[in-house]
């Protein structure tokens, strides 16, 4: 068995076509800028827009431009933060406006940055397809005339017939999943084509990622909704609490569904250094699918939200709602109802207030509002020395309540349900002269002065369950396009395009001479190592023959496939 090695820098036009025609990237034809004219600015623009490189940077400016819409309050997002930092930041304020920084993802030039790079990618991709649809159909090219200089080669002797080596040469390559053919006196075979396929996915799942990304920010809802154990809750605009939406989001966007708050459910650990610390959370709901649906009962728990087409339902938070009465002069009930309470602390100190529009008369005959200013803590510890709460389940409850008469002002200014505006209000005072507090256990009742009434602290006290209900639209197929371009990017990675001919030709001493070489898209170490492999396999269907210099080949031996350097001199 003989080996032939060249490396010579003459005649390389058979190496360059044979890698040019494995790149399926659009060529840019040579022009200069003299002369060009209209139509030719434009195509020499569109040339560099639709570029890779201008992708890419489009897409890193894409992701630079968003850094300020995570850092800055948003308008979409929270309008009174964006307030805030107007107060807290004059000088700063004026010029993010001009820049469009409370707004970002809706500016102008974060806008131009989405649009040019979604015309590069599709402009990018759409010719480098073609292109690769057309080389699926056609057939790998012939061999080059010299196989000696293709950089993985090996070549031996064997006293088969070049057609019986051809033959075996074909089906060892469809065996190893080549896209081979017979072209004149060698097999041409041709692996990898998953790598530019693997590319072009990648590209087109930022596309789609783009796509829904716009989709989900101009058709999306997000709002939130307060419920206490046993109230009800249906999917209109006006039984949310708070909802922010996309631009181009209308009330009859939203997926029809209601569900009632059943029940809600926690535990926490009651010992050890994570004493306080929640265990579970859930809140058991039933809920109906548009407006003859049928009731079903489900459970949402922390990060497990009710999904109904579009939208999903996620628990959020919790608190506790202490049911009051209260009563008017003549022992009328004016108010009865659990009041819900924001939390403070871990411990779950909550404080609200109860507004009681048909309040009292007082000694001249005059009707005034009353107002409560709630104090709840779920478990009291008298030894703590504190009125927090030393605990987050109801093991001590505890209300602490300050009482006002007058003006609530709901019906001329509009105010927070959770606070007490007491502008145009009036403490209650003792008959020491000082301010009316009381401290409630559940049962007890607190008497306010001259007649106004008494608020009663039942012997009950609900939960309330905060939850988020959130439509967006794209979000399958933005899950989808990730999961593509992750697959699509490492395809493009780790898969080697490559080609292989394996030419057998009978010599001037009629034995045969067997050459096989190897190219790769790429610097791979897998082609000469692939290559060795059907070498040897390909050797024991067509072992070695005696050299001509009269010496034998061991039926043992195998061909050495090997790199040749890029200046190796020829043997």
């Amino acid at each position: 068995m003989s080996k032939t090695e060249t490396g010579s820098g003459q005649d390389q036009e058979d190496l360059g076509a044979a890698g040019a025609q494995l790149s399926t990237a659009p060529q840019e034809e040579a022009s200069g800028f003299v002369g060009l004219g209209v139509i030719g600015w434009a195509r020499w623009f569109w040339r560099q827009l639709t570029s890779m490189r201008v992708a890419l940077l489009l897409l890193l400016l894409l992701s630079l431009g968003a850094i300020p819409g995570s850092l800055i309050p948003q308008t979409g997002a929270d309008l009174n933060k964006v307030d805030d930092f107007r107060k807290a930041h004059t000088t700063l304020a004026p010029i993010y406006d001009k820049l469009g920084l409370f707004h970002v993802y809706s500016s102008v030039w974060f806008s131009a940055i989405y649009i040019l790079l979604f015309v590069s990618l599709i402009g990018c991709i759409v010719p480098r397809t073609w292109q690769f649809v057309g080389q699926l159909r056609g057939r790998p090219p012939g061999a080059p005339k010299r196989l000696t200089r293709l950089p993985a080669y090996t070549t031996w002797r064997t006293t088969a017939e070049p057609e019986q080596v051809r033959e075996a040469a074909l089906a060892l390559l469809k065996k190893r999943r080549f896209r081979a053919h017979t072209a004149g006196d060698a097999v041409a075979a041709e692996k990898g084509y998953l790598r530019e396929l693997g590319n072009l996915a990648f590209h087109i799942a930022l596309i789609v990622l783009l796509v829904a990304f716009a989709s989900g920010q101009m058709f999306k809802s997000d709002g939130t909704k307060l419920m206490v154990e046993g109230d009800g809750f249906s999917n209109a605009l006006p039984m949310y609490d708070d909802i922010k939406s996309g631009s181009m989001f209308t009330p009859d966007d939203l997926v029809p569904f209601s569900f009632d708050l059943k029940d809600f459910h926690a535990t926490y650990e009651a010992s050890g250094p994570n004493r306080g610390t929640p265990r579970t959370f859930q809140a058991k709901i039933s809920y109906s699918e548009g407006a003859y649906g049928k009731e079903k009962p489900a459970t949402i728990k922390v990060n497990e939200p009710l999904k109904i087409g579009d939208s999903k339902v996620y628990l959020v938070s919790h608190g506790y709602a202490p049911v009051v009465t209260v009563r008017d002069g003549r022992g009328k009930e004016v108010f009865h109802a659990p009041v819900p309470l924001l939390p403070l602390d871990g411990n779950v100190t909550s404080n609200g207030v109860v507004k009681v529009m048909d309040g009292y008369r007082d000694g001249q005959g005059k009707k005034e509002q009353l107002g409560f200013q709630a104090f709840f803590v779920p478990t009291f510890d008298p030894k703590a020395g504190t009125m927090l709460s030393q605990f987050p389940a109801l093991v001590n409850p505890l209300l602490a309540v300050n009482a006002y008469h007058g003006d609530l002002g709901v019906d001329t200014r509009s105010q927070n349900v959770y606070q007490l505006d007491t502008t145009h209000m009036k403490q209650f005072k003792d008959a020491k002269g000082q301010q009316l507090k009381k401290l409630l256990r559940p049962g007890d009742t607190m008497q306010l002065p001259n007649g106004a009434g008494s608020l009663t602290f039942e012997k009950d006290v609900k939960e309330w369950a905060g939850f988020e209900i959130v439509q967006e639209p794209g979000s399958g197929w933005a899950l989808g396009g990730a999961v593509a371009a992750i697959f699509g990017l490492a395809a493009s990675l780790f898969i080697q395009r490559r080609r292989v001919w394996v030419r057998a030709v009978r010599g001037a001493d009629g034995v045969t001479v067997v050459e096989m070489a190897g190219l790769g898209r790429s610097e791979s170490a897998k082609v000469p190592e692939e290559l060795g492999d059907l070498a040897a396999i390909l050797y024991e269907q067509a072992p070695g023959a005696p050299d001509p210099d009269g010496s034998s080949a061991s039926s043992e031996a195998t061909p050495d496939p090997h790199v040749v350097p890029a200046e190796g001199a020829e043997k």
